[in-house]
């Protein structure tokens, strides 16, 4: 976010302001800030990683602590997803590259905003993705891989109590389709989980979307 466009804005300021909109649960606020950080120039995986994402962290290990309440939480995380409506113009004015991805939370995990700017990143960098959401049942995963035949799967999860639900998603996978590639990733990855997920053949965790997209560039297709 060094170009000349952005000289002068106040990213941390504005970053500040729209955290305090989150946990005012003030949407007008939260709009206006995400706003001026698509006008900045910042590209979008600056704005899902360091506003986006930033401030959910921030605000999740607020819960975490007791500072503030489900309630809150849940406010700032409808508002969050609400707002990553307004980054799409961008998302679909890339040249397509003809590769696709399907994109979905582990059974039971229902933290759905990580994997849904995984999708928002394939889209950006060219591919079509098939985002399946929250809470998706790993037993029709592998019909919907056979039906869309996608070039590659990605799978998050939030909570450390779904890594064993990611394992068993990621390991039907590939007994099926043992060349098709899988990405793993989500803050269930952190600590002991990634060790755990690595162990699977061909599977591939990431840490950040900047990941992400370097993945989608070490595969020639964007």
């Amino acid at each position: 976010m060094s170009s000349s466009a952005n000289q002068g804005f106040d990213f941390e300021g504005s970053y500040r302001l729209y955290l305090d909109g989150l946990l005012a649960a003030d949407r007008r606020q939260c709009q206006g800030v995400f706003e001026k950080w698509l006008a900045s120039d910042a590209s979008v995986r600056d704005i899902y990683q360091n506003l986006v994402q930033r401030s959910l962290y921030e605000i999740g290990a607020l819960w975490a602590q007791g500072t503030i309440s489900v309630a809150v939480e849940h406010l700032a995380t409808a508002i969050t997803e609400n707002l990553l409506n307004l980054a799409y113009p961008r998302l679909f004015s890339r040249p397509r590259s003809g590769r696709s991805a399907v994109v979905a939370c582990v059974p039971d995990e229902f933290h759905q905003i990580g994997g849904r700017m995984v999708a928002d990143t394939f889209e950006f960098n060219g591919w079509r993705s098939y985002y399946l959401g929250s809470n998706f049942p790993s037993g029709a995963m592998n019909a919907l891989i056979k039906d869309k035949r996608p070039d590659a799967v990605a799978l998050s999860a939030t909570l450390m109590s779904r890594v064993d639900a990611l394992i068993s998603a990621a390991g039907r996978i590939r007994d099926e389709f043992p060349e098709l590639p899988i990405l793993a990733g989500g803050q269930a990855l952190l600590g002991g989980g990634r060790q755990r997920v690595e162990r699977l053949p061909s599977v591939r965790c990431l840490s950040s979307l900047q990941d992400l997209e370097a993945w989608i560039k070490e595969t020639g297709n964007v």
